[in-house]
C-alpha cells in the first residue's frame, strides 16, 4: 500500500466510529417540573432506557436520591427550570452528589426532544459524554446570605415606589415638599409629611419644622407648602406613609439578620482587628450617615478585603458582590473570564479580519453587573481617576459606553483586589489627565515624525497665538 493510501485508510478508520463515548458512565439527567421530575439513570447492559418519574414532594425527592444511589450515580445534571430545581438541588447536594446546573439554552436547540422522557435522556447522554457545562453557583453558605440580600433589595425597591406615591399625592394637593427640600425622605421632609398626616395644615407651622441646615428660608418653604387639602389625597398620603414605615421596619429586620448571618459565616481564625475609617472623608461620612459602618466591618471580617476602598463601590454594592459571587474566584482563572461572566466584555464579532455586528446579543444581566453599572454612573462627576476615565470615554463615545467601560474597569479592580490583594490607590483626576495627555503627546509626536515633521517643545518666552 502506498503512503497516500495508508493515510487515507487511517482517516477512514478514525472517523468510522461516530458514536459518542461516555467519559462519565455514572451520570444521570433530570428534567425538573412543577408537578413531577423525570430522571434518566445510566443505561443497563442491554442499553435500554433507565427512566423513572418522581413527584415534587419532599419524601419523593428523598426517594429520588435513594434511587440514584442504588443506580450508582455520582454526578447529576439538571435544567434550571424556574425555581423548581432549587429544592431538588439542595437535597441532592446534601446527599453528596455532584450536581451540575445547566442553562436550558445549551440543550434547547438539540433535535429529537418531544417529551420530558426524551428530554431527561438527552441530558443524561450529554452529561455522560462531558458535553454540558454547569452554571456558576456559590457555596451553600453564601447562598443563604444571597437570599437575604436579594429580598432586602426587593424591599428597598418597594419602599422607593411608595416614596414616589407620597410625592404624587402631595403634588395632587399642590403641596410641593420636594421643591421645599431636596429629599422628602430626609429629616425635614419626613417631619413635614408626618405633621400633615397628623392634621397640621398651617404652612408656617410646617415651615418651622425645617432643619437649620436647609438653604431655603421659612417664608420660601411656607409658600411651597400652601395648597388644597382634599380628604381623598390626605387619606392616600397617610396609607402610603404607613406602608413606608412598615417597609422601613422590615428593612431594619433584614439588616439585623444579614449581620447575624455574616457573623455565622466568619471563619474561626478571622482577624478581629476593626477596619480603619475610610480614606475618603466624604465616603466615610455618607457610610456613617446611612448607618452602614457595622455592615462594612462585617463584610471586611468575612472577606478580608475592603471593596469600599474602590471609588464608586458603596457598602450595598460590596454586599451584592460578595453575596452573588462569594469569596472563591478559582472558577475564574483570569480577570477576562470574570469580566466575560459579568457580560462586561465588548460584544465584538470578527469575520475575515473585520468587525461585524452580531444579530443576537446576550441579554443576561446579573445583579453584580447592575450594581457595577450604578456604581460607574456615580463617578461621572467624581474628582478621581475613575471619574476622569468616565468623562474621557463619555466625551468620545457617549454616556452609555462610558458606563459600560467604567463598570468593566471596576470589575478588573475588584478581581485584582480579591485574588491578588492589589490595593486600589486613587491618583486623582488631575494626575490621570496628565498621564493621558502624556500618552497623547507620544502618539502625536510619533505620527508627525512618520510624516516628516520635527516636533520641538515651545520655550517659555514664546507666546501662544490667540
Amino acid at each position: 500500500m502506498s503512503r497516500k493510501n495508508k493515510k487515507m485508510s487511517n482517516k477512514v478508520r478514525s472517523h468510522s466510529d461516530r458514536s459518542l463515548k461516555a467519559i462519565q458512565p455514572n451520570a444521570a439527567g433530570i428534567d425538573p417540573g412543577s408537578k413531577e421530575h423525570w430522571v434518566a439513570g445510566p443505561p443497563g447492559d442491554d442499553d435500554k432506557p433507565n427512566v423513572k418519574c418522581f413527584a415534587t414532594t419532599t419524601p419523593e425527592l428523598n426517594r429520588l436520591a435513594d434511587w440514584l444511589q442504588e443506580q450508582g450515580v455520582e454526578t447529576v445534571a439538571m435544567e434550571s427550570t424556574g425555581v423548581y430545581w432549587i429544592p431538588l438541588f439542595e437535597v441532592l447536594d446534601s446527599r453528596g452528589f455532584q450536581v451540575v446546573l445547566v442553562n436550558a439554552r445549551q440543550i434547547s436547540n438539540l433535535p429529537g426532544r418531544k417529551t420530558d422522557i426524551l428530554d431527561c435522556q438527552w441530558i443524561q447522554l450529554l452529561h455522560a459524554c462531558g458535553l454540558l457545562r454547569g452554571s456558576f453557583r456559590p457555596s451553600d453558605d453564601i447562598c443563604r446570605l444571597r437570599a437575604l440580600i436579594r429580598e432586602r433589595s426587593t424591599m428597598v425597591d418597594e419602599r422607593a415606589d411608595w416614596i414616589r406615591r407620597m410625592q404624587k399625592y402631595l403634588d395632587q394637593m399642590n403641596i410641593r415638599v420636594h421643591r421645599a427640600v431636596s429629599d422628602i425622605t430626609g429629616l425635614t421632609g419626613m417631619a413635614i409629611i408626618r405633621a400633615i398626616v397628623d392634621g397640621e395644615r398651617n404652612p408656617y407651622a410646617l415651615a418651622k419644622l425645617r432643619d437649620r441646615r436647609c438653604r431655603k428660608s421659612g417664608q420660601q418653604i411656607a409658600e411651597e407648602l400652601t395648597g388644597n387639602w382634599r380628604p381623598e389625597h390626605l387619606f392616600n398620603l397617610g396609607q402610603a406613609l404607613t406602608m413606608y414605615d412598615q417597609l422601613s421596619a422590615a428593612i431594619g429586620d433584614y439588616d439585623n439578620e444579614i449581620l447575624s448571618c455574616i457573623g455565622q459565616l466568619q471563619p474561626d481564625d478571622a482577624d478581629d482587628t476593626p477596619l480603619p475609617p475610610h480614606g475618603s472623608k466624604t465616603k466615610a461620612r455618607n457610610i456613617a450617615r446611612r448607618g452602614q459602618e457595622p455592615l462594612r466591618q462585617a463584610l471586611y471580617q468575612l472577606s478580608g478585603v475592603d471593596l469600599t476602598a474602590i471609588d464608586g463601590v458603596s457598602v450595598d454594592t460590596a454586599a451584592v458582590i460578595i453575596s452573588e459571587i462569594g469569596l472563591d474566584y478559582s472558577c475564574f482563572p483570569h480577570e477576562k473570564h470574570f469580566i466575560s461572566y459579568l457580560r462586561l466584555a465588548p460584544n465584538l464579532a470578527i469575520s475575515g479580519g473585520k468587525k461585524i455586528a452580531k444579530r443576537f446579543k446576550a441579554t443576561t444581566c446579573t445583579r453584580v453587573t447592575s450594581a457595577l453599572r450604578m456604581a460607574a454612573l456615580t463617578l461621572r462627576n467624581s474628582k478621581t481617576a475613575l471619574g476622569g476615565f468616565y468623562r474621557r470615554v463619555a466625551y468620545r463615545k457617549g454616556a452609555s459606553v462610558a458606563v459600560f467601560a467604567t463598570a468593566r474597569k471596576l470589575a478588573q479592580l475588584i478581581y485584582r483586589l480579591v485574588c491578588y490583594g492589589q490595593t486600589y490607590v486613587d491618583e486623582g483626576a488631575q494626575a490621570y489627565e496628565a498621564r493621558f495627555n502624556q500618552r497623547r503627546l507620544i502618539h502625536y509626536t510619533h505620527a508627525l515624525k512618520n510624516m516628516g515633521f520635527r516636533v520641538e517643545p515651545m520655550t517659555e518666552f514664546e507666546a501662544v497665538p490667540t
